[in-house]
């Protein structure tokens, strides 16, 4: 006779105790990768659960992927600490927990005073299976008509308020970093052309943030 399935609880938390942190459903986690030399996977913990002794605890997560690990990669404006939520969940041991981290929305992390380790952003879901993403639009910026990568540093012309990649219109970080008034070409008169950004060089968000974030 085969065996039952033993009954198992769902918790409202758990303490790993490797890392002596508390973890509960909502919490986004690193987990131990397969391989050593790869980065911990990040995952947002949607339900913990034990055997009817407490013992071999589960967790049951929703995948975040990086950009590299979707179907066409990478691309230019992804942003170094950015990540899709996936629709790929899994059951993994509790124990494979390695720390606790935090996944922005996209607004959020583009007003952070600081960048740490543990900090992430997402602002689209990700078809595992199609690579399809939600939204499959978002608003482009510049020349060169690329979504917004926090990471780039950006000029804001006072004509228009669209931003530039001081590469797009023909300068240097340092050069941009140093404008006092900015048009772009298409907004700029002769006297205009003789301006420099006022602005400074900023991150693009609602309003205006520092042009090279700290991490910490």
């Amino acid at each position: 006779m085969a065996k039952t399935r033993a009954n198992r609880r769902t918790l409202d938390s758990y303490t790993v105790k490797s890392i002596n942190k508390t973890v509960r459903a909502g919490d986004c986690v690193l987990m131990r990768p397969l391989e050593s030399s790869k980065p911990s996977y990040v995952a947002r913990v949607e339900k913990i659960e034990s055997d009817s002794r407490g013992s071999n605890v589960r967790v049951r997560v929703r995948w975040y992927y990086r950009p590299e690990e979707s179907i066409g990669g990478r691309r230019q404006f992804h942003g170094s600490k950015e990540l899709f939520l996936s629709d790929h969940y899994d059951k993994q041991s509790a124990d494979t927990i390695e720390g606790k981290c935090t996944v922005h929305t996209f607004k959020s992390y583009t007003k952070l005073d600081a960048v740490g380790n543990e900090d992430f952003f997402c602002r689209f879901e990700y078809n595992s299976s199609t690579g399809a993403f939600n939204p499959d639009r978002v608003a482009v910026y510049c020349k060169c008509e690329m979504p917004y990568n926090p990471d780039d540093l950006m000029v804001q012309c006072e004509g228009c308020s669209d931003w530039f990649h001081p590469t797009c219109i023909d300068m240097t970080p340092e050069e941009a970093k140093r404008l006092d008034h900015f048009f772009c070409q298409n907004c700029s008169s002769e006297d205009q052309k003789k301006l420099q950004n006022s602005h400074a060089t900023s991150r693009l968000s609602d309003t205006k943030v520092e042009s090279k974030r700290r991490r910490r």
